[in-house]
């Protein structure tokens, strides 16, 4: 399948539909919608965005966003990839590396719970080390906190 990464504003139809599937997911898995620790205006800022994974026929297939957390530090939020879309969490996460390379990060930072084994393995897979928990993710014992060196 071919897929197409690009950012997109996080007010549209697709990104609407898309994160609240993912707070329904969430919700369900964690009994929290994850939606408390993500702002859409925190996107809508120079070094920050929103992206949407789309296929050929333009279907909007997943999202995930990037947010400034330090000067040389972004934070990966809202990350999710529908189900029976093989390929499309990595391209998010590729296309989102790129990104904050591009706009001069030399890191990536991002929370999940642990609950989540899936999302946990994912991040592992693709090169994230556990790190302490940051920001409001500090002394949580549910959350798993994460950081790639993507530059530098």
């Amino acid at each position: 399948m071919k897929i197409h990464v690009a950012l997109e504003d996080p007010a549209g139809a697709d990104a609407q539909a898309l994160v609240a599937e993912l707070s329904a997911v969430l919700e369900a898995l964690t009994g929290a919608t994850g939606q408390a620790s993500f702002d859409p205006d925190d996107v809508r800022v120079a070094r920050a965005g929103f992206a949407l994974a789309r296929d050929a026929r333009g279907r909007a297939l997943g999202c995930g966003a990037l947010r400034s957390m330090t000067d040389d530090c972004a934070e990966l939020k809202r990350m999710f990839a529908r189900p029976g879309t093989a390929g499309v969490g990595t391209a998010l996460l590729r296309f989102l590396e790129d990104q904050a390379a591009g706009w001069g990060y030399a890191c990536l930072r991002l929370s999940t719970r642990r609950v989540n084994q899936r999302a946990v393995a994912f991040y592992l897979r693709h090169g994230y080390r556990p790190i302490e928990g940051y920001g409001r993710y500090a002394g949580s014992d549910a959350s798993q906190c994460f950081e790639k060196r993507i530059a530098g």
